[in-house]
């Protein structure tokens, strides 16, 4: 639905510096009777069980102000209070941790609605992406992210996979829709689901205002009829 995130430049793993506390030598002379003694290893540092949700969230916030390409891991790490190597022991590269981010944001501004009705549920989805769409963090993401997938392929392929994996839970909005007789089961799925992102997609293209909540009855009215009398 909305256009998805990522590019290809860095491609760094980063494993566990070497710990210095290694185990000290025992000098002393070794007698059949004498027994090592025993050397207690420091434990690490628990893990941060809240690390994932503020990389998340920084990586996506840098994203919709800056796009892919201007996001460096540094500054990820830097905004969510974490060192670089806890960033690639979760994301090995910059477009793993990109792709996760904006799937992150796609469930956080346009949660998959379950009313009950194909109705409800297309006016609860379309209402959040509209919103989205219609605030300055989503106008400025979908213009960068036509901007940067026009420039480089690479960069394309990333925010495509990313935009796939959040038309999933659309098309689950149709499939419940089918499965309670509600929709043809020969309906075009993939034109369903990708209606509205394409039409905010369209308009900001030709620099056109994304289409407002005064639109959208009459844009779900479309979709459950289109133009017949």
């Amino acid at each position: 639905m909305v256009i998805g995130v990522e590019a290809s430049t860095v491609g760094v793993s980063v494993s566990d510096p070497p710990s210095s506390e290694a185990a000290p030598e025992d000098s002393s002379p070794t007698s059949g009777s004498s027994a090592t003694p025993e050397v207690r290893r420091k434990r690490g540092r628990p893990r941060d069980p809240e690390a994932d949700g503020r990389i998340l969230a920084a990586a996506s916030a840098l994203i919709l102000m800056r796009g892919f390409e201007s996001m460096t891991v540094d500054e990820v790490a830097s905004s969510a209070g974490v060192g670089k190597a806890t960033v690639y022991r979760r994301w090995s590269r910059k477009e793993d941790l990109a792709v996760a981010a904006m799937e992150q944001l796609y469930r956080d501004e346009v949660p998959t609605a379950d009313t009950g009705s194909i109705r409800g549920d297309l006016r609860a989805m379309f209402a959040s992406f509209l919103t989205f769409a219609n605030s300055p963090a989503g106008v400025d993401y979908v213009r960068t992210s036509i901007k940067e997938s026009m420039r480089d392929e690479r960069i394309a392929n990333l925010y495509r996979e990313a935009s796939q994996r959040a038309e999933h839970s659309g098309a689950e909005i149709f499939q419940r829709a089918m499965d309670r007789g509600e929709v043809r089961r020969d309906i075009h799925l993939t034109a369903a689901v990708q209606f509205i992102g394409s039409l905010v997609a369209a308009r900001a293209i030709t620099s056109q205002d994304p289409p407002g909540l005064d639109e959208l009855d009459g844009l779900v009215e479309f979709v459950l009829h289109g133009i017949c009398a």
